[in-house]
């Protein structure tokens, strides 16, 4: 006999402010402790729902080591004073992690395994940088049918920017368009709702009395977005992966710190704490490509989640296309024609950060409440993965 699956629901979701990586506000901050926040401030927006029913945290994360390592899921659901029955997990798809958290969440509750569960995702790229402590790289990757698997992310977009013939004048305008659209929507308040506050502590030197004096602030603004961008400044950035490429660090995500946290529950739960959804979790999607144009994955991926939703492309009324290279995302959304004004309409990763593995659950968290303030019914939350994947999760507003 097949059982049914039953829906999940986003009861709350939030995220940290994004900080610049390596010498931004957060380089001091463990990603556990800024998990905590998050966590915690997600409980916070459903009072009333009893902790002990909560079956498990999964959280993403693209290079879970130092101070990522030892299992941060559970080590973070501890420190944020959750019940010692609450299980936890770090799981790793690199870009995709927050997301895949996201959606392995709400399988556990579809199937009916669960009827509370955290997502989210965490990565500090100021304390483990991007490949690790100790990078490791497996001598079978330099075979020829393997050796797309061995290029770099930048190197695979500039071979997507080539393919695609997507111009360094069209790499800069878009770079430019994020912050414009990131400086705007700062402005119009378009990330309070999702935003949870972190307090930093500062630690200054006391020249008069020869100590340390500690100096308390809190922060709820992501530290990456600028005003004074253009193309000018843009247009002088020398490449940085290819002699004579067209991929620049103006056009390309920004190295970050962050972190995010969703509730899922079950309708049973909805019903006996009397809980307002958010959004429903709607659908998943992964797919390959060849490593070496590993930017170009959202595009196989975006179909078959609309598939699985049972909409067509033309109905996501808000896209959230994670911004790892202009290239990549202006190559997706050339060959997908995606509407450029629902991509990203208040900035993505260029201007606002790419904290790697905590992107998917922070983006989720943006989209989300972006339906709800715009009145709009279906968003996604997509990007392209290294080694050679395209994720997209879909949202419907409820």
């Amino acid at each position: 006999m097949t059982k049914q699956l039953q829906d999940a629901y986003i009861v709350a979701a939030t995220r940290t402010p994004i900080g610049k990586a390596p010498r931004g506000m957060f380089r001091n901050t463990r990603p556990d402790d800024l998990l905590v926040y998050a966590i915690q401030s997600a409980m916070a927006q459903v009072p009333g729902l009893d902790p002990k029913l909560i079956e498990d945290a999964i959280i993403g994360c693209s290079f879970p080591e130092g101070e990522s390592g030892l299992n941060m899921a559970r080590n973070a659901v501890l420190l944020a004073g959750l019940p010692n029955t609450v299980g936890g997990v770090t799981v790793n798809r690199f870009c995709a992690s927050g997301i895949t958290a996201v959606a392995m969440a709400a399988d556990r509750i579809r199937v009916g395994q669960a009827d509370v569960m955290i997502a989210g995702g965490a990565e500090s790229m100021s304390m483990v940088p991007m490949g690790g402590n100790h990078p490791s790289i497996n001598m079978g990757v330099f075979k020829d049918e393997n050796v797309g698997m061995a290029y770099g992310m930048g190197l695979t977009a500039e071979k997507v920017a080539n393919q695609w013939k997507i111009t360094r004048e069209m790499q800069d305008e878009f770079a430019l368009q994020s912050h414009q659209r990131a400086i705007a929507g700062q402005q119009a308040g378009e990330f309070d709702n999702e935003t949870t506050a972190v307090e930093i502590v500062d630690r200054v030197p006391n020249l008069a009395t020869g100590e340390v004096d500690l100096k308390k602030r809190s922060v709820n603004r992501d530290e990456g977005a600028r005003a004074d961008s253009n193309l000018a400044a843009l247009a002088k950035l020398k490449p940085v992966f290819a002699a004579k490429g067209s991929v620049t660090a103006g056009n390309s995500s920004q190295t970050s710190d962050g972190a995010g946290a969703l509730i899922l529950v079950s309708e049973k739960i909805l019903k006996q704490f009397n809980l307002t959804p958010l959004a429903r979790f709607v659908s998943f999607a992964v797919r390959g490509v060849p490593p070496e144009i590993m930017g170009i994955g959202p595009k196989e991926a975006i179909p078959v989640a609309c598939r699985a939703a049972g909409i067509t492309q033309d109905q996501l009324d808000w896209i959230e296309l994670n911004e790892a290279f202009a290239a990549q995302s202006l190559a997706v959304i050339k060959d997908l024609d995606l509407d450029p004004a629902k991509v990203n309409p208040i900035g993505g990763a260029i201007a606002l950060g790419h904290p790697l593995g905590a992107t998917g659950a922070i983006r989720s968290a943006t989209v989300i409440h972006a339906l709800r303030r715009r009145n709009l019914k279906y968003g996604m939350v997509t990007m392209c993965v290294g080694t050679g994947m395209g994720a997209a999760g879909i949202f419907e507003r409820m």
